[in-house]
């Protein structure tokens, strides 16, 4: 393992708060840094996000996502997807079971009566093999075992994070298979763009605008009913912009209610599968800041941090109910028990592959 980084820092962050052995692998932290002196700071286990340190329109830095501050914070997080790499499946398997080649496959179960991005012990609490690159360029690679949380297949994942001089984070995965599986990797970042503090805000006042006619509704397990419905008419209309807040509580609508708010795989336009295009874009009207999100995947998932109980994180600041927004890059909840959703199987031979971007700025 490679790591040079500068130990001043604008998160705060030590290094050696998240130096650890587990299991024989070492876990570390790491800092990248763009030519404007933004930072992104990452933690190996589970590749969680800790930090993103970019500027409001008065140029004052702040941390817009939430994370913690030391290795042993992260694996006892009251929320354990807080900010982490998500896998081999993430989204709800209904009832953990699906068929593949006419052999049934039972995932461990984690969620109500379903199996929850990845299972208990999926890619987000596992130590990654890292590499810094370069500044601004983390490198990571961990191999899942045969039948790891039920799934077919040895995995081989390698992610890689680059926080590029527009401030730009990129994040990309590579996956190769020896035996077909199924894969459906995403990043669980919880964004709060007013910016981390005791308590976080709110996202209430968020300007959103998402790329999508189309979403999937779920039952009150949060599982695929099997349409794709318009958003037209519905609460979950951002193709124009509109504050979170301003439908997230319409108890007449029986979606809300089922994600106890937003909680919904939006279906994204594309001209072609595999393209990377523009898939939402938020703006936080205080401090000025936005993030645009783009990516190759067919979906995004958007959850607006509903579960969040006011855990403490990062340097002490709390994290209550609706104080982050997520913006998941997927295949559909539920695919490998929906033969007309996009595949996400994996056959020996091919590669798995996903570029997602969240790009950060300002509007006065």
């Amino acid at each position: 393992m490679i790591n040079t980084i500068d130990p001043n820092n604008l998160c705060g962050l030590k290094r050696e708060d998240f130096q650890t052995e587990i299991n024989g692998k070492q876990t570390d932290l790491f800092i990248l840094r763009n030519i404007n002196g933004c930072e992104v700071a990452v933690t190996n286990y589970g590749g969680a996000i800790c930090a993103i340190m970019v500027p409001d329109k008065n140029g004052k830095m702040g941390n817009v996502i939430q994370g913690h501050d030391s290795i042993q914070h992260v694996i006892e997080s009251p929320e354990p997807f807080l900010s982490t790499l998500i896998g081999r499946y993430g989204n709800r398997i209904k009832e953990g079971k699906f068929i593949l080649d006419g052999k049934t496959y039972v995932l461990a179960i984690n969620n109500g009566p379903n199996s929850l991005h990845g299972g208990p012990t999926g890619f987000h609490c596992r130590v990654w093999d890292a590499m810094l690159i370069d500044p601004k360029t983390l490198e990571m690679h961990y191999t899942s075992s045969y039948g790891e949380e039920g799934f077919p297949g040895e995995l081989n994942i390698t992610v890689r994070y680059t926080f590029d001089d527009s401030n730009s984070l990129h994040i990309e995965y590579r996956g190769r298979t020896n035996r077909r599986t199924i894969v459906n990797m995403t990043h669980h970042a919880f964004f709060s763009l007013a910016g981390i503090a005791t308590p976080t805000p709110t996202v209430d006042n968020l300007i959103c605008t998402i790329n999508a006619e189309h979403y999937i509704p779920i039952d009150t397990n949060c599982i695929p009913l099997g349409s794709i419905d318009k958003v037209a008419g519905t609460p979950f209309d951002f193709t124009t912009p509109h504050t979170i807040g301003e439908r997230i509580n319409d108890k007449t609508n029986v979606q809300i209610n089922n994600g106890s708010g937003y909680d919904h795989c939006y279906v994204l336009n594309k001209s072609e599968d595999g393209e990377l295009s523009f898939a939402a874009k938020i703006i936080e009207p205080i401090s000025g800041r936005t993030m645009e999100m783009y990516t190759t995947e067919p979906g995004v998932q958007l959850y607006t941090g509903n579960w969040l109980n006011g855990f403490a994180g990062w340097h002490g600041a709390t994290f209550p109910a609706r104080s982050a927004i997520c913006f998941e890059a997927q295949h559909f909840p539920d695919s490998p028990n929906r033969p007309y959703f996009p595949k996400v199987t994996l056959n020996p031979g091919e590669t798995y592959k996903q570029h997602t971007i969240y790009k950060f700025g300002v509007e006065e």
